[in-house]
């Protein structure tokens, strides 16, 4: 084999390993180390020097960092006894508005998605604590469930998000102009969730019965008083490390530790800080760390030796040779995207495939900013979208017996289509994007 079919070879090779449930980090590694080898013709020096080097520029890369860091205030959160007073609180705002309890969940889970950035665990306990509640008051099943699994996504796209540092750390791309340019698009999302709800509520509202007169006569105080002790405490602890991010008061590593010890003082506030639930989130925070690092590492040594044997170029050349437009070039990486969200999860399309095409952006004449905007949008797919939808089988590890996978599944479809149109709307009108970063940062 020449060299490039040899790259192309490693790709493919690559594709099928992991398909078969190989370990994705050590794979990659594997795989760079083994066709480095070949490449350099049996000469081990270069090889060694080549995994040295990436490991060390992955060891001290600054915008990394932060990634520890928000992952522990997430697990801490999580921790903190607050989502059922979340919950709570915001059921109790929302309870005039038709489908009050799908919309309080919607609130929730985008507010505890942000500050946990964690699919599974939003999913997971809002199964718990908001899906039994929909359904003892009438709430159609597949609303409910498409409303939770859609809202324990959001936190993939609504900064502060880990994947958006990562994909700026792949991309070159400054993590600070990401969390600008994600802001609007999170929020409008969001918000065509609730609307969606609202306007099928108001269509048939047999989906979802309002609440007893009981329930929604409360008192003005008692309502102010429950935002004030769950809603208020996270939504400043996160737009406080938001702010300091993007109006350029501390780097995103510097917003990370105080987010981090912010977590650390909501625990202790709420009196949920035992040295057992510190222990475990530690735990679980090296060890989601240690996962994101391996991956890039991995990922710097394949995407190297994937370049020195000249697969980029053969990459770059087939598609430049298709002639394709801008718009169908998107169209095309975001269907590739969408369908490897199946197999893979985010953090691996994000280091092992995402920097392929980001070699042809400039071809095309497509911001990098832009485009991970994009596919902050178009991952929300990769959880909810059958057959391999993890948020639903998230979900469905926590429902009722008598809800099904399929009625989950059917759910969710909607509010995917719903990504979808929202990512045609950042393409026809990309100001939702590109606006707030060009306005703090001109770019």
């Amino acid at each position: 084999m020449t060299d490039p079919q040899l790259g192309v070879f490693m790709l493919i090779l690559f594709v099928g390993l992991i398909m078969l449930g190989f370990p994705i980090a050590f794979t990659l590694i594997a795989m760079g180390v083994g066709f480095a080898w070949l490449a350099f013709d049996g000469n081990w020096e270069p090889v060694m020097s080549l995994l040295v080097q990436r490991t060390w520029s992955v060891m001290t890369n600054d915008v990394l960092i932060s990634v520890p860091l928000f992952v522990f205030m997430g697990y801490i959160v999580e921790r903190a006894n607050i989502l059922d007073r979340l919950f709570r609180s915001v059921q109790l705002a929302a309870g005039i508005l038709p489908g009050s309890l799908a919309l309080a969940t919607l609130v929730t889970c985008a507010l505890f998605a942000t500050a946990t950035g964690i699919v599974g665990a939003v999913v997971t306990l809002m199964g718990l604590l908001a899906f039994p509640a929909m359904l003892k008051q009438g709430y159609d099943v597949r609303l409910s469930a498409g409303v939770i699994c859609a809202g324990g996504c959001l936190g993939i796209l609504i900064p502060p998000s880990i994947m958006l540092i990562l994909y700026g750390a792949t991309a070159g791309v400054s993590p600070v102009q990401l969390y600008a340019g994600a802001l609007f698009p999170g929020l409008m999302l969001a918000g065509m969730y609730m609307a969606y709800v609202i306007i099928r509520v108001m269509i048939n509202p047999a989906l979802a019965p309002p609440l007893p007169e009981i329930e929604r006569n409360v008192p003005f105080f008692t309502i102010v008083r429950e935002l004030l002790t769950s809603f208020v405490p996270l939504a400043l602890l996160i737009f406080s490390v938001l702010g300091a991010i993007m109006f350029g008061i501390a780097t995103p590593s510097e917003a990370a530790a105080i987010g981090a010890l912010g977590a650390l003082v909501l625990a202790a506030a709420y009196r949920s800080l035992t040295f057992e639930k510190l222990k475990e989130s530690v735990f679980l925070t090296a060890r989601t760390s240690a996962m994101v690092c391996w991956l890039f590492v991995g990922s710097f040594t394949f995407s190297a030796v994937f370049a020195i044997l000249g697969g980029d170029a053969v990459i770059k050349d087939f598609v430049v040779g298709l002639d394709l437009s801008p718009l169908m070039f998107l169209i095309v990486t975001q269907i590739i995207i969408f369908i490897l969200g199946w197999p893979l999860e985010w953090t691996e399309i994000i280091v092992i495939f995402v920097p392929i095409f980001l070699p042809l952006l400039d071809h095309f004449g497509i911001d990098p900013l832009f485009f991970g905007i994009l596919i902050a949008l178009n991952i929300q797919t990769s959880f909810l979208s059958p057959p391999v939808a993890m948020a639903p089988f998230y979900l469905k590890g926590v429902a009722p017996k008598h809800v099904n996978i399929n009625d989950i599944f059917s759910g969710v479809m909607p509010f995917i289509f719903i990504v979808v149109f929202a990512m045609v709307l950042l393409y026809m009108f990309p100001a939702i994007g590109m606006w707030l970063p060009s306005y703090l940062y001109g770019r």
